[in-house]
């Protein structure tokens, strides 16, 4: 499963449903792939302290597969931006579930529908 941005946020300012789905994935085994788009826009936060972001970027290492963007995925971002006019950083993520062949866990289902193929799970 890809992770959206969304969901990292809502897990991390303790929305309770995110949190439970994520544990119980985690119990289950389920790889969560987490592209490396979204950990980029999670620690752009600029509010966090140093200790703060420390503890985010470990969370973030611990307990997801960070998918890299590479040309592969920045092909099929490009089309879906093409396609659909999605910003870079949802073309990018999208891209990143399309080529993993995974569904993406968000909660902006809006824009996303928008995506031919992709295959969506709203928590």
């Amino acid at each position: 499963m890809t992770i959206d941005a969304n969901i990292i946020i809502a897990y991390l300012v303790g929305e309770q449903e995110v949190i439970e789905t994520l544990s119980q994935f985690r119990r289950e085994r389920k790889i969560l792939l987490l592209p490396t788009v979204v950990e980029a826009e999670v620690l752009s936060f600029s509010l966090w302290t140093k200790e703060e972001r420390l503890a985010t970027e470990f969370f973030l290492e611990e307990n997801f597969t960070s998918i890299s963007f590479d040309r592969s995925i920045a092909k099929i971002a490009a089309k879906i931006r093409r396609e659909t006019k999605l910003k870079f950083p949802d073309a990018a993520i999208a891209a990143t579930a399309l080529f993993t062949d995974t569904p993406l866990i968000t909660h902006n289902l809006r824009d996303f529908k928008k995506v031919h193929g992709l295959s969506l799970l709203k928590i």
